[in-house]
């Protein structure tokens, strides 16, 4: 995976704030204030590219941050740059694993190599 900055527009409403990613239309995030707002997009962004990678969907690439045009009617307050990980390509590898392990996840998942990678995610994530 590569790590990816999407610009984000973030836009003012009657009592919230909302951030939307011209280059990713359905790609949206809010909060009572502007900070909350933006620290929600990091999250809203990660969940987009993750589900466009699982339906094979293209992703493109990030538009600089002064390139990217605000929705007619927004009320722009700012622009930020939102940090992802963009997919990178599949690669096969042979690994061992104990059977009785590899018979509990098949149990449980349709696709051991997501199964198997969403784990490694994870354990990543919270080391």
């Amino acid at each position: 995976m590569a790590t990816v900055y999407y610009p984000a527009i973030v836009e003012a409403g009657i009592d919230s704030f909302g951030v939307y990613f011209p280059d990713l239309p359905g790609c949206v995030s809010a909060g009572r204030t502007v900070t909350e707002a933006a620290m929600g997009a990091e999250e809203a962004l990660v969940g987009h590219l993750k589900v466009m990678a699982d339906y094979g969907d293209p992703i493109p690439a990030p538009s600089a941050i002064d390139g990217i045009e605000a929705a007619e009617g927004s009320v722009e307050v700012c622009r930020i740059l939102v940090r992802g990980e963009r997919p990178g390509k599949s690669v096969r590898v042979q690994i061992t694993l104990e059977e009785a392990l590899l018979a509990r996840i098949d149990k449980v998942a349709r696709n051991r190599s997501r199964f198997i990678a969403d784990a490694a995610r994870a354990a990543l994530a919270a080391a």
